[in-house]
């Protein structure tokens, strides 16, 4: 078996040889200028037969060689003088005026032959190289729209056929191939196609041992590699596929190794580079439609992993729906009794016993607004939130959040105060407008000791409300001032009701209504939430 890089022959220039005729082109010019010369010194003074001598110098054009037509230009120059001389010496040293003229008249044509001669090598030079470029300008083109048709698609495979069928019309072949192999375990793939068929044909089958060996050194080193039938493998595998000359190179396709084949009777030249070239487009072909491919398997999987977070989500939003639904009936329930016996439905109850029921309706209240911050929360969450949009009255709902936060503060000696008369309403679903108040009045009760007190003032201010809780507790910590409105950012009780999401439901309601809400730290101890909402448009004080 024989395997080679093939060598493109270059163009015949000046001084070369373009084929294994031209040397013995050469050869008969110096022979058959010999024999002129010879025959010029046998014949007599005037018969002048020099002028043979013009036709080794006529037949050294077909060699395209400047320096063989002017060597037997000087040659016959010198073979003209020396027989001139020789006859003249044969006719007793006389030499004939018109012999001579005769003589120079044929030194005059050599010089004029051997022009024109190496003129037409250079027409012919020029015409060989105008022919050349004209092919290489032929082959460039091919080999664009061949690199075209196979970066036309994205999906691997037609990037394989395209490849197969871009390969056999480029390179002229009778057949090519494409085996792509994934693992050693594996049978390869090959796409292939025959000269007259735009039909690829593919099928998963072992290769022929010859041809796997022809192959094997393509696969091991990444280069073009050029077969013929010079040894019995390869003999057997070109004879198989009924050609005596293949080329072969190894293409990119990712997560396999593949090598496209061509089969032809003979190859031009400049065929490797061509082949080489076409070879490395299908290679940025393929590794694009691999990436592409592995692109949409990741969106996918993303998509995969998206349901699924949605449905453990949506599970997750159900259970707290469900349990916080459970929690809220037989809290209310127990608000009902419990208030009923301090109002005195039961009978008289020691004072002790009415102190032990204001502190559970405390806790109870405390535990209905957790379970109503969750709500809030995976509605929010969830994008379920309410699109309700009526006015609110601003001082009828802080009248209402302090009677029923009184109690809590009552318990734990602290004083609430409301100043909110003449507010203009907002715009707004009022149950969340009341939790968003009602998480910061909270708050500031938790935060602030026995003694101190805790104020709700609601102004407005041009075309805003700003509802304001002050309290002069132990303040928010330098640390957490920050990320004080972010979800989770703290789960101290005097920030947020034990569950780090008070202040986070406030800022998503106050941004839902187109507000915002801020922190103040007082001096020299205390906190000032603000929360700063839009005026209902045609309100106007005490609406």
């Amino acid at each position: 078996m024989r395997m080679k890089r093939p060598s493109t022959t270059a163009p015949p220039g000046q001084g070369q040889s373009s084929g294994p005729a031209r040397p013995a082109i050469a050869i008969l010019c110096y022979a058959l200028i010999v024999a002129a010369w010879i025959v010029d010194l046998l014949t007599p003074q005037l018969f002048v037969a020099a002028i043979l001598l013009n036709g080794p110098i006529a037949l050294s054009g077909l060699v395209l060689s400047t320096r063989l037509t002017t060597a037997l230009v000087v040659f016959a120059e010198i073979a003209n003088v020396v027989a001139g001389y020789v006859n003249g010496v044969e006719a007793n040293y006389h030499w004939n005026s018109i012999a001579i003229g005769d003589r120079i008249l044929c030194a005059a044509s050599f010089l004029l032959v051997g022009y024109l001669t190496i003129r037409a090598q250079e027409y012919a030079r020029d015409a060989g190289s105008a022919t050349e470029r004209a092919r290489a300008a032929a082959g460039e083109k091919s080999l664009r729209r061949a690199v075209e048709a196979v970066r036309s698609s994205l999906n691997v495979e037609l990037v394989l056929r395209a490849t197969v069928r871009e390969a056999l019309a480029l390179m002229d072949a009778d057949e090519a191939m494409v085996i792509v192999r994934t693992s050693e375990l594996h049978l390869p793939e090959i796409y292939s196609t025959h000269r007259g068929s735009r039909e690829v044909a593919v099928e998963r089958r072992a290769l022929e041992p010859a041809l796997a060996s022809l192959i094997a050194r393509t696969t091991d080193d990444a280069q073009l590699t050029a077969a013929s039938g010079d040894g019995p493998i390869a003999r057997m595998a070109l004879e198989s596929h009924r050609s005596p000359a293949m080329l072969s190179v190894r293409i990119a396709t990712g997560d396999a190794s593949a090598v496209l084949l061509v089969f032809a009777q003979e190859f031009a030249a400049g065929s490797d580079r061509l082949f080489r070239t076409f070879a490395e487009g299908a290679s940025v072909a393929l590794s694009q439609a691999w990436l592409f491919m592995q692109l949409g398997f990741r969106n996918e999987q993303i998509a995969a992993q998206k349901d699924a977070l949605e449905e453990r989500n949506r599970v997750i939003r159900d259970i707290v729906y469900a349990l916080a639904h459970d929690l809220r009936t037989p809290l209310t329930a127990e608000n009902v009794t419990m208030q009923q016996a301090l109002d005195g439905s039961y009978g008289p109850l020691p004072e002790q016993y009415r102190n032990v029921l204001r502190t559970t309706l405390a806790s109870n209240a405390d535990l209905r607004r957790l379970v109503d911050t969750l709500l809030l929360v995976a509605r929010f969450e969830s994008g379920e939130s309410s699109q309700l949009r009526e006015h609110i009255d601003i001082a009828a709902e802080a009248d209402r959040i302090t009677r029923e936060l009184r109690p809590i503060a009552e318990v734990k000696g602290v004083r609430l105060d409301v100043v909110a008369e003449g507010t203009p309403a907002v715009l707004g679903d009022p149950s969340e407008v009341r939790r968003a108040i009602a998480n910061l009045v909270a708050n500031a009760i938790e935060a602030t000791p026995a003694g101190g007190s805790v104020a709700l003032r609601a102004i407005a201010e041009d075309d805003r409300v700003h509802i304001t809780v002050e309290d002069d507790g132990y303040g928010v910590p330098a640390a957490q001032r920050e990320r004080l409105f972010q979800r989770f950012a703290t789960n101290d009780r005097a920030l947020g009701g034990g569950t780090g999401l008070g202040l986070y439901i406030v800022r998503l309601i106050a941004e839902k209504l187109d507000g915002t809400v801020s922190f103040e730290s007082r001096e020299p101890r205390g906190s000032t939430f603000t929360i700063t909402l839009p005026a209902a448009i045609g309100s106007s004080a005490g609406a």
